[in-house]
């Protein structure tokens, strides 16, 4: 019963990983990555998200609630993992460590995210429209660049090695060489979710100034 109960555990904390919490990733990488067109393109699609309906619901349920049980289960199996990398360095092994520390590294680093940006808005201490400008004043602090930076880059890698992860439990990548082509797309979607992040930061470090350009 205990080997069935962790069993569905384990599917499950794998299965909240890519829905919702990996496409939820994804959605607010696009939404920050549209601060590279400017603050009025960034504000005008953070307001847009705003306006879903239930919203308050819809976060609880799709996204706080899911995070929170994969955060904890993840944290479980990380502290339960037999880590030997030393004994074997190849590359699968070291992406399953990688995987475990960067779980815990974006895990400290979302629960800051969300206090620095959803919590101060529910505390009314900013408004959707202030965003920008927020994040502005968050990397005016160089330790913060380099704290989300690593964020980032953690919560990326953390993601594209685990869909390697999820294809191989599920069942969809069978055999070496499916597991080997996955290998290679998913380092493909590593590179460009980070490209997409980093850049999204250096939007709010050196913000854009559209209204310029144009005239």
């Amino acid at each position: 019963m205990a080997a069935n109960g962790h069993f569905f555990n384990r599917k499950l904390h794998s299965l909240l990983g890519v829905i919702p919490v990996g496409a939820f990733l994804i959605v607010h990488l696009y939404s920050n990555f549209l601060a590279t067109q400017g603050k009025e393109r960034y504000t005008e699609q953070v307001l847009a998200l705003e306006k879903i309906p239930f919203l308050i619901l819809v976060e609880i349920l799709f996204i706080f609630l899911p995070l929170l049980y994969h955060a904890v289960y993840g944290l479980y199996i990380a502290f339960q993992a037999k880590h030997n990398v030393g004994n074997y360095g190849y590359l699968r092994n070291v992406l399953f460590f990688l995987q475990r520390l960067t779980g815990i590294v974006t895990l400290i680093f979302v629960v800051w995210h969300v206090w620095q940006t959803r919590v101060q808005k529910a505390l009314g201490n900013v408004e959707g429209a202030e965003f920008f400008d927020l994040m502005v004043d968050i990397f005016n602090n160089p330790f913060m660049v380099a704290f989300y930076a690593i964020g980032i880059l953690s919560a990326t890698f953390h993601f594209a090695n685990g869909m390697w992860s999820f294809l191989v439990s599920w069942g969809i990548t069978v055999g070496p060489r499916a597991q080997q082509i996955s290998t290679y797309v998913w380092i493909g979607f590593f590179i460009v979710l980070s490209y997409i992040g980093i850049m999204s930061m250096f939007a709010f470090i050196n913000p854009v100034d559209v209204a310029a350009i144009k005239g």
